[in-house]
């Protein structure tokens, strides 16, 4: 039985304690108008006070909706939000990446994608420095992934993965949702469908597997063979984002 109240209490104490212990001030993180970042924003504004929290919106040809989304989960908890528009810095990049040859756009495609958050989770750090140079203390970078995407590997390396703190990373789809209910995350937020906001695809579109059945592995229940192996051969092939070697001398 998930006791998300408990859940809840223990995540507050656990960001309040770090806080304490480390003689931090504040957090950044990148809203992208979708539960898991709602939730974690909701989570800190909880624990350390809205005044202590910054969140960002960082369209890159994203959807306007992202940035209303992103705003309900600010009006709501009341920390401050900032929109930095990563278009044209993307666009040049791109720009300046053509020059190099005449690659095909299915050769392009996943690298583009990637750099998106790549580019993100630097102005997300940028801003942790400057706020703290601001408010006169150390500001750090939180993270907004769930359980089911890390074990999935669903994310970029040097880009989502990438921060300074994790409170849900714990915590299934459906136990994040359950914690959003609790915290009152706005519904428009908690229940739309997950997306990275990034490349036009659900979330469950670019897995090719649903988060239900994720959970279902996780909890080793019963599925079909090919999802079950989809899910498997999501999980193996990225070790190696979560393992980098690192050769020691004999």
């Amino acid at each position: 039985m998930f006791d998300v109240e408990k859940e809840v209490n223990n995540i507050i104490e656990f960001i309040r304690k770090y806080f304490k212990e480390n003689n931090l001030k504040g957090v950044v993180l990148g809203i992208s108008g979708g539960k898991d970042s709602g939730v974690v924003a909701g989570l800190f504004s909880l624990a350390l006070g809205s005044e202590n929290v910054l969140g960002v919106t960082l369209p890159c040809h994203s959807l306007s909706t992202d940035k209303t989304d992103a705003k309900r989960v600010s009006e709501k908890y009341g920390f401050e939000l900032i929109n930095l528009d990563l278009t044209p810095c993307y666009d040049s990049f791109i720009t300046e990446i053509n020059k190099l040859g005449n690659f095909s756009e299915e050769e392009l495609k996943n690298s583009n994608i990637n750099i998106k958050p790549r580019l993100r989770m630097s102005s997300v750090y940028y801003l942790a420095a400057l706020y703290s140079a601001i408010k006169g203390g150390t500001y750090i970078v939180a993270g907004t992934s769930n359980k089911c995407e890390l074990y999935t590997g669903y994310f970029t390396k040097g880009g989502d993965n990438t921060f300074d703190i994790a409170v849900i990373n714990d915590y299934t789809v459906s136990e994040v949702i359950k914690i959003g209910e609790y915290i009152k995350v706005p519904k428009e937020v908690l229940y739309k469908t997950p997306s990275d906001g990034l490349s036009g695809m659900s979330d469950e579109d670019k897995l090719g597997v649903k988060y239900s059945d994720i959970e279902k592995h996780l909890n080793h229940e019963e599925l079909d063979s090919d999802v079950e192996e989809r899910i498997l051969r999501l999980h193996n092939n990225s070790h190696h984002k979560f393992n980098i070697p690192m050769y020691k001398r004999d």
